[in-house]
């Protein structure tokens, strides 16, 4: 998987709560057998029945950072619920609070989750509808989610005032580990690559009589 070091891009406020995996991505999807090409089941029942949704707005098009509201991705455990997002190309949601299976299923495939308070992601869904051309930036070697607000806008707490306005930096937290294994791009696939020879000088050494892990080749029977 990619590295996730800092990423700024433009964002989409989906002023929901309560979304289930099932709503992110509805069961009949989950019969493909792929890993990729899930960005056509994203949210498709709203996106089919609601022509205001958000995802069917041309002024979000291009946005790679997801805000929504509380309890994000609550419900059934689905791995396709996260691809549907990468595959839609969405790089990080942010979230007042997201389910658990969700976000460890996310941070293992390198979606970044972030929890940010709630009234602040009220004030970043009215910033972003204010200017779609709002660009937000998720640090993940700070640990802050950071945009320039307005000069209109009130400064709030969390808020740096500039001449131009005021830019909004917001820490959120995340587990040592966690974010070591974002930063380096590692999957569990990848944490294991990085033991080949230990694995391998393992395997020299075991009993001839235990049994071992054939290599398919070609001509191998099947």
């Amino acid at each position: 998987m990619d590295k996730f070091t800092v990423h700024t891009g433009r964002a989409v406020p989906l002023r929901r709560s309560n979304i289930d995996t099932d709503q992110i991505i509805p069961a009949v999807y989950l019969k493909r057998v792929t890993r990729t090409g899930f960005e056509d089941g994203l949210f498709s029942a709203w996106r089919a029945n609601e022509p205001d949704f958000v995802l069917n707005q041309d002024r979000f098009d291009g946005a790679t950072i997801l805000v929504a509201g509380p309890d994000f991705g609550t419900g059934s455990s689905r791995e396709h619920a996260v691809w549907a997002l990468t595959d839609y190309g969405f790089k990080a949601v942010i979230s007042p609070r997201f389910g658990d299976i969700f976000r460890g299923n996310s941070l293992k495939a390198g979606l970044l989750t972030v929890v940010l308070a709630e009234k602040v992601v009220q004030r970043l869904w009215d910033d972003i509808e204010d200017d779609p051309s709002t660009e937000v930036t998720v640090d993940l070697v700070e640990r802050e989610v950071r945009w320039s607000r307005a000069s209109e806008h009130r400064s709030d707490e969390g808020a740096r005032s500039g001449a131009s306005g005021s830019t909004e930096v917001h820490g959120f937290d995340l587990d040592d580990y966690t974010r070591w294994r974002l930063l380096e791009g590692l999957d569990d696939i990848g944490l294991t690559l990085r033991h080949t020879d230990e694995i391998a000088a393992y395997e020299a050494q075991r009993r001839p009589w235990l049994p071992t892990t054939a290599v398919q080749t070609a001509n191998s029977p099947i």
